[in-house]
Order: structure tokens, then sequence, then C-alpha cells
């Protein structure tokens, strides 16, 4: 992981004291600075004083679940744009859908081995890092080889245009305005195509494949059953 990140401050909430003492000590590793809490109670006061970046939270949790955690920490303005990841044992697509709803950014599954954790954290954390404008809005934003044009809707990737059609532009902004966020797909619909145009998933797969033809296949992700996020 890129020692970007001396000042990203991690909260990780778990009531397993094994698993909390070892992703406190490799997070600590790379240079975060961790607190940690063992059930939703500790976690929204810990949240509160400690003010994270990102909070790993686990979802199954006795008393105050991960879910509701998120969904409080979202009800107060302070935390509208701290990262949450859930960790979950659980892989089926409605929690992952329920994550998700109550406010989530993404999902990690547990076992959690080291190296997918780090790639995951440097992709959710990785939007922090993009400069805004004096309007709170970055006009260009580069991710890697490919650059995003917001004033003349442009988008390069290797510095050649992609020639992207007004729709896939969209798309593409949209996945890319939040790095490591799985957006599903009745959100994508709906600010992407609006809610009086009646379209059907297979629009939104179309504009997905071409969107890959065009920037190559390693920059948008699938999550079976629930959506798409952009990574890079």
């Amino acid at each position: 992981m890129q020692n970007m990140n001396l000042e990203h401050r991690i909260l990780v909430v778990d009531d397993e004291e094994d698993i909390l003492e070892i992703l406190k000590y490799n997070l600590k590793n790379e240079g975060f600075k961790v607190k940690t809490a063992a059930d939703g109670e500790a976690a929204l006061i810990v949240a509160n004083d400690f003010d994270p970046h990102l909070i790993l939270l686990d979802i199954m949790m006795p008393g105050m679940d991960g879910i509701e955690v998120c969904q409080k920490l979202r009800k107060n303005p302070k935390f509208k744009n701290t990262i949450i990841a859930f960790l979950t044992a659980r892989s089926e697509a409605f929690t992952q859908i329920s994550a998700l709803d109550s406010g989530g950014d993404d999902f990690i599954n547990k076992p959690i081995k080291p190296n997918v954790l780090k790639s995951r954290i440097n992709a959710l954390l990785r939007r922090l890092a993009v400069n805004p404008s004096e309007d709170g809005k970055a006009l260009i934003t580069k991710f890697g080889s490919m650059e995003i044009d917001e004033e003349q809707f442009k988008v390069l990737v290797d510095g050649k245009d992609t020639g992207l059609a007004k729709k896939e532009f969209e798309l593409l902004s949209l996945l890319a305005s939040r790095p490591g966020k799985v957006f599903k797909r009745n959100e994508i619909l709906s600010k992407i195509w609006g809610n009086d145009v009646i379209v059907g998933d297979r629009t939104i797969d179309v504009h997905i494949r071409k969107l890959r033809e065009k920037i190559g296949d390693h920059f948008i992700h699938t999550m079976k059953g629930v959506g798409y996020k952009f990574d890079f």
C-alpha cells in the first residue's frame, strides 16, 4: 500500500477481539491512525471523538448491528462523507444490498486477506485525494492512465481521446465520482436516465460493455447481483 496515509484515520468495528487486533496491527504497520470498537454503541462514541476518514464496520454484531450503526452515522451531517466499508462473512446479494441501502460505500468479505484489505482501502481512500475546484467540483480528474475532463466532456486514456457518447460519459463520470463505491442498478438508472424514462437493466449492461471497449476493462468492476463500481 502506498504510504500516502499518515494523516488518514481508520475506525475498525468488530465484536471479535482477534479480528480487531489483527486489523489494527496491519493498518498501523501501513501508517494509518487506528482506533477500534467492539460493539455498535462504542463505535458511535469513538467515531464522534476520532472523526475517522474510513470506518471498517462488521455487519453481524450482538445488540446494535452494523447496518443500524451505519444508519445512525449517516443521519449525522458530520459523517456525510465518511467512507464506510462493511466487513461480512455473508456474500448473499440481499446482505450486500442492505448494506448499501443503509449508507455503506463498499463491503469486504471475511476471512479478510491482508493484501485484499490493502488494495480495497487504497481504492476507497483515493476519492479523498481528488482536488476539487473552487466550487467544490473537480473539472479535470486523473485516475492513473485515465483523465476525465468534465468541462470538455472528454475522457483520455494514455493521452488518447476515447470518443465517448454522452450517456457513456455521464455513466463513467457517475461511477468515477466515488471510486470504490458500489452503485446499485436502480441508482444508476435514476441518476443517468431519470425516473421518467423507462429503460431496463440491459441498457446499463450495454453501456458498460461499450465503455469497457473504449476505456479498457480494468476500470469498471461488476458486483454480481448488485451493480458496478469504478477502481483504478
